[in-house]
């Protein structure tokens, strides 16, 4: 896969509308975007595909290190699994793995080098995802970096 970030993710005026073009090049169900605030915690700032009400409103705000998007910005990198109903590391959230959703990936979004959130995706069934297409998020989370 190429990592070149499409022109409508390039070109879209809002992160909601980046993240759904995002979602749809990955060939993922559903995805977010989260950005770090003054708080020290990741705000829900784009979503895109179906979540349930009741998961949304658990990830409006996440604490660093809780869930895949907190590890993800803890640690500064990637974090993914094949089967989100398969956690033995305790990361995965209850809520996460009830969303119907198994595959998942979360890349940091970086502006200048700096962390400022996490673009996430996800797949109704088993998905790993390659480097390649790691790499590829990891471009079009940069290029999200402008709406942080």
């Amino acid at each position: 896969m190429s990592t070149a970030v499409p022109h409508e993710v390039l070109h879209a005026h809002t992160a909601d509308a980046a993240l759904a073009a995002v979602v749809r090049a990955i060939a993922a169900d559903s995805g977010t975007v989260h950005f770090l605030r003054d708080d020290g915690c990741l705000h829900l700032g784009g979503l895109s595909g179906p979540l349930p009400p009741p998961l949304i409103e658990k990830i409006r705000t996440i604490p660093m290190g809780k869930g895949m998007a907190g590890a993800c910005a803890q640690m500064d990198q990637p974090v993914t699994w094949c089967n989100l109903n398969q956690d033995d590391r305790g990361i995965v959230q209850p809520g996460a793995s009830a969303s119907g959703m198994e595959g998942a990936i979360v890349v940091p979004i970086r502006r200048d080098g700096r962390l400022v959130g996490t673009l996430g995706v996800a797949n109704h069934g088993e998905r790993a995802f390659t480097p390649g297409e790691t790499a590829f998020l990891e471009s079009c989370a940069a290029s999200i970096a402008r709406f942080a």
